[in-house]
C-alpha cells in the first residue's frame, strides 16, 4: 500500500486551492497528480480536515472474533494443542474453517505464546534433543 504525502505538503495544497488557485494549478506547483490534488481538496471540504484516512482494515474483526473466546478456552483446557488440531475442533463443533496460521495470530494477540519441542534429530554424528 502507498505511503501518503505528509500532512504539511497535503495542507499547503489545500490553503492555495483555497486562496484562489485551481485545483490542477496546485498540483502542478507541488508535483503530485491532478488526481490528488482535486481528491485533496474534495475530501478536505467534505472532512474539514487534510489528513489522510485511516488504512488497512480496521482492527477486531474478522470472521474468528466471534469465536476468539472459544479458541481460548480451548488452548486454555490443552495447553499443547496444536493449531492444526485447533482448527478441526473450531471446524467441528462451530462450522468455521480457518487455517491454522489465521488462528495463530488470534492467540498471538490475545497474549499467548507457543515454543516447539519436536522429536529428537540428529545433526551430523549427534543427536540433539530439545529441552525446556
Amino acid at each position: 500500500m502507498g505511503k501518503s504525502y505528509s500532512l504539511d505538503l497535503r495542507e499547503r495544497i489545500v490553503a492555495h486551492v483555497a486562496a484562489g488557485g485551481s485545483r490542477r494549478g496546485a498540483a502542478r506547483q507541488f508535483s503530485v497528480s491532478d488526481s490528488c490534488a482535486v481528491k485533496l481538496v474534495a475530501r478536505a471540504e467534505w472532512s474539514g480536515s487534510a489528513a489522510p484516512a485511516r488504512q488497512g482494515r480496521p482492527p477486531g474483526g474478522g470472521k474468528l472474533a466471534a469465536h476468539r473466546g472459544f479458541l481460548i478456552a480451548q488452548v486454555q483446557a490443552k495447553p499443547d494443542i496444536t493449531m492444526p488440531e485447533l482448527a478441526a475442533r473450531l471446524a467441528a463443533e462451530r462450522g468455521v474453517t480457518a487455517s491454522p496460521a489465521s488462528l495463530s495470530r488470534v492467540l498471538c494477540a490475545e497474549g499467548f505464546s507457543y515454543k516447539t519441542y519436536g522429536p529428537p534429530r540428529l545433526q551430523g554424528d549427534l543427536l540433539i534433543v530439545a529441552s525446556d
